[in-house]
């Protein structure tokens, strides 16, 4: 249920049911936020901290637990966890503290709204407008506009827009992300105008928001 709710919110997901396979996803990638429960089965979420932090590793963690006695949570922070959340939760609570870990992972503090040219995303409303008026956006185009927003200028390769906009149930094989950047084209692009949103033949997309004219 926590990953389907962070798939709504545009978050790309891997999800692991034990402790063994979370280690087996974590030493193959490379995590923005690492939410672990402690009672994982198996081998625990303060097992995997310990041995991702052992390892070398800065993932930033969040450890969930159902057991809120201070010893507990002295327990969780020092196997290495950054933050901790008991249950039962609200999961406006859960989005709130991984934006929080987000901000941290990123200092120097990362901007709430990003502007360039005629786009304009507000990052915490989830609000987009081109040239001032507002652009509908489904979650998972959202999340794939704000990526590249973040590499502005960047040639993003599509392994890495994968990684980190898609979850586990990518499909390599398959054209979705072409798909999705069709899809922002024709609702962020002007008639005429070159779209913000440039291909590279081999080696990913480019968004480019050159100053608009009109201003």
């Amino acid at each position: 249920m926590l990953a389907k709710g962070l798939r709504e919110h545009a978050y790309a997901v891997d999800l692991a049911h034990n402790g063994d396979d979370a280690w087996r996803h974590l030493e193959r990638t490379i995590y923005d936020i690492v939410v672990l429960d402690v009672m994982l089965p198996r081998r625990t979420g303060l097992d995997v901290c310990r041995a991702l932090r052992a390892a070398g590793r800065h993932d930033v963690v969040l450890m969930l637990t159902a057991r809120d006695g201070i010893e507990a949570r002295i327990e969780g922070l020092d196997t290495g966890a950054d933050d901790y959340l008991t249950k039962p939760f609200d999961f406006g609570e859960l989005l709130a503290r991984i934006r929080a870990l987000a901000r941290r992972r990123t200092l120097p503090v990362a901007p709430s709204r990003w502007s360039a040219g005629a786009l304009d995303i507000d990052l915490a409303a989830r609000r987009v407008c081109v040239r001032g008026a507002p652009v509908v956006l489904t979650a998972r185009e959202f999340a794939l506009l704000a990526y590249l927003a973040e590499r502005h200028g960047e040639v993003v390769s599509r392994r890495d827009i994968a990684a980190h906009v898609w979850d586990d149930t990518y499909d390599a094989l398959s054209n979705v992300i072409d798909v999705f950047v069709q899809r922002l084209r024709r609702k962020l692009d002007a008639p005429g105008e070159p779209s913000m949103i440039r291909a590279r033949r081999g080696e990913g997309y480019q968004l480019v928001c050159t100053p608009d004219p009109a201003s």
